[in-house]
C-alpha cells in the first residue's frame, strides 16, 4: 500500500464468472468484507470491471446509487466513499480484479492510476504463471484464498439437486435470500449447509 498514498485498502479477486469467486488477498477484513458484499448482491466496481475488461473509477459512491442499488448504500454505510477497479487480464483472457479503496471521496491522481493499471497487469502475469507452472507439474491451480466462497458452490449444488432446477437459478434463490434479509451470501450458504435453512424456503 506504500506506492498509493491515496488509499486505504485493497482487494485482489480471482474471478470466473457471476458466482465463481476466490479473494486472493484483502489488506484487512474490512475490504474483505467489501468483496464479500460485492459478490452477495452481484454488482459494484469488481464485479463491472471484471465484465467489461475496463478499469472502474468512482471517486465518490454517493452518486452511484442508481448504477449499483444493492452496492452502493452498504458500501457507503461501511464506511467506503471511492473505489478503484482494474482488471487482471492477459490479452482475451480475464482472470479477476485489482481493487483499491478510499474512506473519503475523490479520485486517485494520474501516477497512483498508472501504478495500478501495472500492479494489475504484474498480478495477472503472476496467476497466469502460477497456473502453467501447476499445469507442467501436473496438478491442479489452486491458489489459498483469504476468503472464499466454495461453501456457497456446494449450497447451490444441494438447492439445485433438492429442487430440480439450475445452478444459475439456484445461485440466484440464495442472492435473493441474502439481499431479503440483508444478509451475507456466504452467510446463509452456510446455514443451508449446517441445515438451519429448510431448503423448501428457497423454493421461491
Amino acid at each position: 500500500m506504500e506506492t498509493f498514498d491515496r488509499v486505504d485498502a485493497a482487494i485482489l479477486a480471482l474471478r470466473g464468472g457471476s458466482h465463481a469467486e476466490e479473494v486472493l488477498g484483502a489488506s484487512d477484513p474490512w475490504a474483505a468484507d467489501l468483496a464479500e458484499a460485492q459478490y452477495t448482491v452481484g454488482e459494484g466496481p469488481g464485479v463491472e470491471a471484471f465484465a467489461a475488461g475496463s478499469p472502474v473509477l468512482v471517486s465518490d459512491l454517493r452518486f452511484e446509487q442508481v448504477r449499483w442499488p444493492g452496492f452502493a448504500q452498504a458500501a457507503l454505510d461501511g464506511g467506503v466513499a471511492a473505489m478503484f477497479a482494474f482488471p487482471l487480464q492477459f490479452g482475451a483472457i480475464r482472470l479477476g480484479t485489482l481493487e483499491l479503496i478510499r474512506r473519503g471521496p475523490g479520485g486517485l491522481p494520474s501516477d497512483e492510476l498508472r501504478d495500478a493499471v501495472l500492479a494489475a497487469d504484474l498480478g495477472a502475469a503472476a496467476l497466469l504463471r502460477q497456473a502453467r507452472t501447476a499445469e507442467v507439474e501436473g496438478h491442479e491451480f489452486a491458489p489459498d484464498p483469504v476468503r472464499s466462497f466454495q461453501d456457497v458452490n456446494v449450497a447451490t449444488g444441494m438447492l439445485a439437486a433438492q429442487l430440480h432446477i439450475g445452478l444459475d437459478d439456484a445461485f440466484t434463490r440464495l442472492r435473493a435470500h441474502a439481499y431479503g434479509r440483508n444478509r451475507s451470501i456466504l452467510d446463509v450458504a452456510r446455514d443451508v449447509l449446517e441445515r438451519r435453512i429448510v431448503l423448501d424456503e428457497l423454493a421461491e
